[in-house]
């Protein structure tokens, strides 16, 4: 779900498709010197600047520092020249940290920078903004390099050869702080004021950011946020994963992580209410959950324990009316996604308990719903909410909460029961179970998430009394356009154990209306779930995928179908393969010009088939050797 205003649910004859939520530069010279404000000295000494007196940047400087980007990026990835280069560049930027830092176009450039940066550099640039810590953590451009320094330890923790070369280093410099020991010192700094960096609009990022650091897992957010200021080896990195990534981390992290998140318990009130604080404690659970479990149920009994101890209201459990509070949900539904089974079932029975029809109608609660049922892993919760929201499921569908169902099908999914039972509920909340000839068209109308009547356009009269399907009239109509939340719903029951039911629904697509589904940014998805699903049978994979035959150079020149031409590609036998690879290459120049069909034609290579034939075949048949060896090992 995105983080737009959770839009209020709306009646309407076709099912919504959901609401939205919400909430010169090799070293040779030096750059000019910057224009700075030097505020006078107070009388006692101190030299420490005003608050709105700090450095900026002369449009020289700011040029010099351009072009040895660009020079950075032009040179050779390895060699004692770049390492001069980065040594000289990063050598300037020491001493103009903060006036880059803090100017936008200069703050830009530096997170580049930082990508290149050594450790012992790094070390010192870092030790050049730490004593303007609070000023830069808190300035908005400041906020952006500090988080693309700490978002650099992966890449820069560990290096024993650096480490010998660091020791020679502060022999000539005098100490510098190890990077250990500056991530430590910022910690024990934003612990020591807490609230003010957590609810901070800027301040925060860095206090979530080190949270991550501090656990050794990067949540995708961030690595996504800040793609752009890695290096060039981390942005070849594919861009779509979703897991959090993990990286070693001293010892002394993890217990700093502890200490930190401590202090969450000593204004757990402020943590639940305020929207830009409780961002923080959102990304401590997620953290906690991997790497320290027993602390984050600590800081969940908190948040429950807090919540529980309000005034109740009129219709049950206080938790009620902070599920249906735009900022408490948020922090709620991450409470529920990192919880153990026994605490899911004492909320369900505490707090959840009659009253989930009503929370899946609300336009705010059927999101921490949602989260909840997701977090569902044992048959003995699934079933009384099953039980419970089960009798509601057209209801929530036409108040434009489709995640809701999808979420209860998920569960069924995942703990293995009421699966029957769900899809029967399914087929009559989109009016298909009666008559059964309707049932094949079941499809069409999950994918678009509408109901038969309004999907195939049906007039009033019509409406009355259930009429038999019409077989014309369903492949006269073109396939609608499928709704993200239908091709999750689709895939969800294509791993059900008995998925019989829609296979034979996708059988019955006409041979355009299955390239449709197979073309579109959601429904390729529905083919994936077909081909990976360990409930489909080769037999009943093969009876789907026949209505393409014909379609295949028209799938290889899309988009997304050429990816399901892969995805087909690979699971065929020798035989299909030789299907497939003939009709190709009866347009092989076309397939050739076409930005996507010329990499489906390498793939199948087109070429050795059309000219080498047999050595096609060889190649292909030792392809499949090796795949049947694979899967056979792996099956073992």
């Amino acid at each position: 779900m995105g983080l737009g205003p959770r839009s209020p649910h709306k009646q309407g004859r076709r099912f919504p498709a959901g609401g939205k939520r919400g909430r010169g530069a090799k070293g040779a010279g030096r750059p000019p010197p910057g224009r700075q404000r030097h505020p006078c000295s107070p009388p006692d000494g101190r030299s420490e600047p005003a608050p709105d007196a700090h450095p900026h940047l002369s449009p020289e400087a700011l040029g010099y520092f351009r072009q040895a980007l660009s020079a950075l990026k032009e040179a050779p990835e390895t060699g004692e020249e770049r390492e001069l280069m980065v040594h000289n560049v990063l050598k300037e930027v020491e001493a103009q940290a903060l006036a880059l830092a803090t100017n936008r176009t200069g703050s830009e450039m530096l997170q580049e920078l930082l990508g290149f940066s050594p450790r012992k550099p790094m070390c010192r640039v870092w030790a050049a903004l730490h004593s303007n810590l609070r000023f830069v953590a808190c300035h908005r451009c400041g906020v952006h390099v500090l988080q693309s320094a700490l978002l650099q330890l992966p890449r820069l923790l560990g290096s024993p050869e650096e480490e010998e070369e660091e020791e020679e280093e502060d022999g000539k410099d005098g100490h510098v702080e190890t990077l250990e020991e500056l991530v430590l010192g910022l910690a024990a700094e934003v612990c020591d004021d807490f609230l003010f960096y957590c609810g901070d609009t800027h301040g925060s990022f860095v206090v979530r950011t080190l949270l991550q650091v501090l656990g050794g897992t990067l949540l995708e957010s961030e690595r996504a946020r800040h793609r752009g200021s890695q290096s060039p080896e981390a942005q070849k990195a594919p861009s779509r994963e979703c897991k959090p990534t993990d990286f070693e981390v001293p010892e002394t992290f993890l217990n700093c992580l502890q200490n930190l998140s401590s202090c969450f318990l000593k204004d757990i009130a402020v943590f639940i209410t305020d929207k830009i604080s409780s961002f923080c404690l959102q990304v401590a659970l997620q953290i906690l959950h991997r790497k320290l479990p027993q602390f984050c149920a600590h800081l969940c009994s908190a948040v429950i324990g807090y919540l529980s101890s309000r005034n109740s209201s009129a219709d049950g459990s206080p938790l009620l009316l902070f599920l249906r509070d735009q900022t408490s949900s948020r922090l709620l539904e991450q409470v529920l996604l990192v919880s153990e089974p026994p605490r899911l079932q004492s909320l369900f029975e505490d707090h959840l308990q009659g009253h989930l029809q009503a929370l899946a109608a609300h336009s705010i609660a059927n999101f921490p719903l949602q989260r909840f049922l997701d977090a569902i892993t044992t048959p003995e919760l699934l079933s009384p909410v099953f039980e419970e929201l089960s009798p509601a499921l057209e209801a929530v569908l036409a108040q434009g909460h489709p995640g809701v169902v999808i979420a209860l099908v998920g569960a069924c999914r995942r703990v293995g029961t009421h699966q029957a039972q769900v899809l029967q509920l399914l087929l009559e909340a989109f009016h298909c179970a009666e008559p059964s000839s309707r049932q094949v068209a079941c499809v069409p109308l999950f994918a678009a998430l509408m109901a038969y009547e309004v999907y195939y356009g049906l007039a009033e009269e019509e409406r009355a009394v259930p009429m038999e399907h019409q077989v014309e009239m369903a492949a006269a109509r073109g396939l609608g356009e499928v709704a993200v939340l239908g091709s999750l719903l689709l895939q969800h029951l294509l791993h059900f154990s008995s998925p019989c039911l829609i296979l034979q629904s996708l059988s019955a697509l006409t041979g355009p209306q299955l390239l449709t589904l197979a073309q579109s940014p959601a429904g390729s998805h529905v083919l994936d779930a077909v081909l990976t699903s360990p409930s489909v049978t080769r037999k009943q994979r093969r009876r789907v995928l026949k209505t393409l035959k014909g379609h295949y150079v028209t799938l290889a020149c899309s988009r997304h179908g050429s990816r399901v031409l892969d995805a087909i590609w690979s699971g065929a036998a020798l035989g299909a393969r030789k299907e497939i690879a003939a009709e190709l290459g009866e347009r092989n120049q076309e397939l050739i010009r076409d930005p996507f069909g010329h990499h489906v034609a390498r793939n199948v290579a087109l070429t050795t088939f059309l000219k080498r034939r047999e050595a096609w075949e060889q190649e292909q048949g030792a392809v499949a050797k090796r795949r049947r060896a694979l899967n056979s090992i792996l099956e073992d």
